[in-house]
């Protein structure tokens, strides 16, 4: 049903502002926030404009372009409004069509969740397609552009420009219409992927203000999102659409509900909208709006916005006079600094301006003097992602380790993949384990009561015996097989987990726990099978996998095959090495895997990215390239680093070779083109692998600079000949330690053919 609702005494009109160009505005404050640096090869004065959003919006990529401020809780991007896994981020490039935009969205996931409260702007008639595209617009790549904090899109049916951009907290968007009969569409009532609607509410509190809530259901459970939206200029009249939704027998039946904001326009007027979320209340969500979305000039937040990238992206700067100048170095600037911002999207701020958020227990919590953050990718990123966080984001690191802590004491165990305060259980592992040793290893947290609940409740989730098969675990030393529920890669994922909870424990000084996880975290050898040289599935009975076909996609394995796992033992590559039969046959293993291809073989669609057996596009393998270090051979290693950097990470559409998991494919970037990588990501060293930029430096968080040149570097000179460190020999041979890039100082590589 529909009914009316006029507001008195309002006269119709939309502001007139003066519209700058795109880019100008934001390009001259970012110039005046930074100093231009007499290095031409740097270019510190904008680094957003090598920012190419689009990347990864085509093939397996899953990312979305539109508009969000540095790891910020809105994602504000247009949605194609079809369903389907290529377009799990709400945007696939190939299509033509955008039916809204919406405030939160996943970056290269392989689920479908969020696109929550759904603007479109549009002018009567209405275009409709069938359900459910519903009202909609087409659009042409022809005109629209994207860059950090910044998304601009021509809806060709109806003559609407669209401009994106955002602060933490809100999404700020300005409409360009045509003469005529105008109006914004707010849809709660939408369903896409995995998420639906399970009720929903608009309150119009004035003449441009409006609030209200979306509750869902999907990947994340029981999803409650609250908002406030301040528009520039009033409505003339709103209209709302409510449709009962039938939750199931058991439940009580919500409403979607659909507000249609009318507009008479002239051409060239102007609106801005402005909307702040909230996960704790809608009084929330209206102090968030008060706090970060008071102004109704765009090109203000859009210079913010732009000012707040940059700062987090001229952390790194980059010399790359090794590359020919022009479309060659234009291209790898844009692909390093693509992921550097890819790899701060998420984990997503998940607190209000005061601090307040909720938490999985559904209590409000309070957040002193720390922010929590949610939308934790933990399988993926804890490998790289987290790492990377350490060096160029500490504060954040320590804020992101405490939210872990945090969610897993008010759940009663570790997070696996949470997100607005849902732990969806999403792969497997307890990988917040990992986060929170690194964090407290490198002295992020150094307060003893969080390093203690941090250690209780890692050990009562590895403790728990009806989880996820831990009481097998612990009771045979692996998960046996039989349940087609990734048995093997469980045995491995937990004897890492194990060991990161050794650290901890030896940390604080428990001897007993400490022993307890350090002989736990041996038990990947018992999935180890000497006469075939893999890790295989194992029955209770302790017999392995029958017919063993190593580069089958078995279901005792996740998403992988046992190539890919082969070499997921990272805290304890010596033992894995003897196991093998010494560090020839290893060397061996690891040619194989870059390698072998079996053609009888169909590869899923998580297996991207191939060379052999090697996937750069799924994680378990990331740090496989580096296992040369381990070798008297690691010019091997160097060879395949380069060609996953140069052919694996393109700039284009479809420039990602598999999902972006939430940062992690760009973090493995941004550290491997930096030269260095954490085989061990808490084991606080990196090993040297072959550098893509004559020069990096890094400006870290405590005043020092950190410099990496790479001198006679070029594509054909990619292997060391030499490593020191300001001017000594490297005293661990090619590695560096996490103390030797925060004490500041250069590493300088002497490059060869």
């Amino acid at each position: 049903m529909t009914n009316q609702h006029r507001n008195k005494g309002t006269k119709t009109s939309c502001l007139k502002a003066p519209r700058s160009s795109r880019y100008g505005a934001a390009v001259a404050g970012a110039a005046l926030l930074l100093c231009a640096c007499s290095n031409q090869n740097t270019h510190t004065s904008d680094l957003t404009q090598w920012v190419n959003p689009m990347i990864g919006t085509d093939f397996t990529g899953n990312t979305y372009p539109g508009a969000q401020a540095p790891f910020g809780m809105v994602q504000l991007s247009p949605d194609n409004g079809l369903p389907g896994w290529d377009r799990i981020s709400g945007y696939f490039y190939p299509d033509s069509t955008i039916a809204g935009f919406s405030h939160t969205h996943l970056s290269g996931t392989g689920a479908g969740d969020l696109y929550d409260i759904s603007f479109m702007p549009v002018m009567r008639p209405l275009h409709r397609g069938p359900e459910p595209l519903g009202v909609f617009s087409y659009f042409s790549h022809e005109r629209e552009e994207a860059r950090a904090g910044y998304y601009s899109v021509h809806l060709d049916s109806y003559d609407i420009d669209v401009e994106l951009t955002a602060s933490p907290r809100c999404g700020i968007q300005r409409y360009t219409f045509p003469e005529g009969d105008a109006a914004v569409i707010l849809n709660l009532a939408k369903a896409m992927n995995w998420d639906r609607t399970v009720d929903s509410q608009i309150e119009v509190l004035d003449s441009v203000t409006i609030a209200g809530y979306r509750y869902s259901d999907g990947w994340a459970r029981n999803q409650k999102v609250y908002f406030a939206t301040r528009f520039s200029s009033p409505f003339r009249a709103v209209s709302f659409t409510r449709t009962p939704i039938d939750n199931g027998a058991d439940a009580p039946e919500g409403v979607g509900v659909t507000a249609t904001f009318d507009y008479d326009t002239q051409a060239g007027d102007q609106l801005v909208v402005v909307t702040a979320l909230s996960g704790v209340s809608q009084e929330g969500a209206l102090a968030n709006l008060i706090a970060e979305g008071t102004s109704i000039d765009f090109d203000k937040y859009l210079n913010e916005c732009t000012a707040q990238w940059n700062k987090e992206l001229s952390n790194i700067q980059l010399d790359l006079s090794n590359v020919a100048e022009g479309k060659e170095r234009d291209d790898r600037r844009t692909v390093f600094y693509t992921a550097l911002y890819h790899s701060m999207l998420a984990p997503t701020i998940f607190a209000d301006f005061d601090g307040k958020y909720l938490g999985p227990d559904g209590q409000v919590h309070q957040a002193d003097g720390w922010t929590n953050y949610s939308s934790f990718s933990l399988w993926d990123t804890y490998r790289a992602a987290h790492p990377l966080y350490t060096i160029i984001a500490p504060d954040r690191a320590a804020d992101m380790a405490q939210s872990l802590i945090e969610f897993g004491d008010q759940l009663g165990r570790l997070p696996v993949w949470n997100m607005w305060a849902s732990e969806t259980d999403m792969m497997i592992g307890y990988h917040s384990a990992p986060v929170i040793a690194d964090a407290i290893l490198k002295g992020l947290i150094t307060d003893e009561a969080l390093m203690r609940k941090a250690l209780d409740v890692s050990v009562a989730t590895a403790r728990n015996a009806d989880y996820r098969q831990l009481g097998d675990y612990m009771q045979l030393g692996y998960v046996p097989s039989g349940n087609h529920d990734w048995s093997m890669s469980k045995t491995l994922e937990y004897a890492y987990d194990d060991w990161c909870i050794a650290q901890i424990a030896q940390q604080l000084g428990e001897q007993e726990i400490y022993d307890e996880f350090m002989a736990r975290s041996a038990n990947y050898l018992n999935t180890f099978n000497p006469a075939t040289g893999f890790f295989q599935p194992r029955d209770r009975k302790g017999n392995y996998s029958a017919n063993f076909v190593p580069e089958e996609y078995d279901e005792e394995i996740c998403e992988s095959n046992a190539w890919q796992y082969l070499f997921s033992v990272q805290h304890d590559i010596p033992s894995l090495i003897e196991a093998m039969g010494g560090v020839k046959a290893f060397e061996k293993k690891l040619d194989d895997m870059f390698s072998h291809v079996n053609p009888d073989i169909e590869l899923p669609i998580f297996s991207t990215g191939m060379i052999g057996q090697y996937a750069q596009g799924n994680e378990p393998g990331h740090h496989a390239a580096y296992l040369y270090h381990y070798t008297p051979n690691p010019e091997k290693g160097a060879d395949r680093l380069h060609e996953i950097m140069t052919t694996l990470y393109t700039n284009a559409p479809d420039g990602l070779c598999g999902n972006e998991d939430m940062g992690q494919m760009s973090a493995w970037f941004v550290l491997s083109a930096l030269g260095f990588y954490p085989v061990n990501p808490v084991g606080g060293e990196y090993v040297l692998g072959t550098p893509m930029a004559a020069e990096s430096t890094l400006t870290l968080a405590n005043g020092n600079k950190f410099t990496i040149r790479a001198v006679g570097l070029s594509d054909d000179a990619r292997y060391i000949a030499s490593a020191t460190l300001n001017g000594q020999p490297l005293p661990n041979g090619h590695t560096i330690s996490h103390a030797d890039i925060l004490a500041g100082g250069t590493l300088e590589l002497k490059m060869k053919k």
